[in-house]
């Protein structure tokens, strides 16, 4: 639900913005979305006898350093419609939104063996060459048994398990008999 009503913030948040400054913008939001994690400050926005003056001073201050004027009134109009918990949807909503508008986007690659430097820049290269986009891998060490890369913003969910492929083979050795 939070997605949905962020998706309608960022549409008005977008219109006479360039590129850079949806990237400052994503900056800041992702840098309040932080914020969200801190239980004194959840405490502090969820607190009903702090006025929305002083809500709004609040987060006015956080993004004083942007010096935008459209940054500020966003931020009033957030707190005005009371909207001030969606601010970590806004900063994941305009994280993907800046990711498309440059194609540049994000991964993990998760296994639980150790993958080289080398193979994970090949797999980005890969990626992107053939989505036609910068793709950044990361590795991630787990108890996947196997290899998953998974690109989120893309909706890409690419997964080799041992697990699935010894059941894949017994397959076919079955049929073939």
């Amino acid at each position: 639900m939070e997605e949905l009503i962020a998706k309608r913030y960022i549409k008005a948040l977008k219109q006479g913005s360039d590129v850079e400054s949806l990237k400052n913008m994503m900056l800041i939001f992702s840098t309040l979305a932080e914020s969200f994690n801190n239980k004194k400050f959840v405490q502090i926005i969820d607190n009903p006898n702090i006025s929305m003056h002083e809500m709004s001073k609040i987060l006015l201050d956080a993004v004083k350093s942007a010096d935008s004027i459209k940054l500020s009134n966003f931020i009033k109009l957030l707190v005005e419609n009371k909207r001030i918990n969606i601010i970590p949807a806004i900063a994941q909503e305009l994280r993907k939104d800046v990711a498309r508008s440059t194609k540049n986007f994000t991964g993990i690659i998760y296994s639980d063996s150790d993958i080289d430097d080398k193979l994970i820049s090949e797999l980005s290269s890969g990626l992107s060459k053939k989505l036609d986009s910068t793709i950044s891998l990361a590795f991630v060490k787990n108890n996947f048994n196997g290899i998953k890369v998974d690109v989120e913003d893309l909706g890409i969910d690419i997964n080799f398990s041992k697990a699935r492929i010894n059941s894949q083979i017994i397959e076919h050795i079955v049929k073939a008999i």
